[in-house]
């Protein structure tokens, strides 16, 4: 079994910054594929951005240039550099990984941008 924590998420200005990271543990030998996705209300849970194990990255169209993610294998953990937040990125962020073609998710973490 893996186990992820999740944390960073926060309340921000518009135009802010904040940081997400979400550490695996437990049996994490395996692990590929480690991404964010989130949910807004009433709306589905979609992808932000992943990375694959070589350090390729995807990002969804709407953080591009605003988000990067990042990995450190050593620690079993991916993070997301949420810059430039707006409004619309209000939801809650959920950490995915990818081990051996089963996906495990963190607990979520709200993220708020308001004024």
């Amino acid at each position: 079994q893996v186990q992820l924590v999740e944390s960073g998420g926060g309340l921000v200005q518009p135009g802010g910054s904040l940081r997400l990271s979400c550490a695996a543990s437990g049996n994490v030998f395996g692990i590929n594929v480690m991404g964010w996705y989130r949910q807004a209300p009433e709306k589905q849970r979609e992808l932000v951005a992943v990375i694959f194990n070589g350090g390729s990255t995807n990002y969804a169209d709407s953080v591009k240039g605003r988000f990067t993610i990042s990995r450190d294998n050593a620690k079993n953990t991916v993070y997301l550099q949420m810059n430039n937040l707006k409004p619309e990125d209000t939801a809650v962020y959920y950490c995915y990984f990818d081990k051996l073609g089963r996906g495990y998710w963190g607990q979520g973490t709200q993220v708020t941008v308001s004024s």
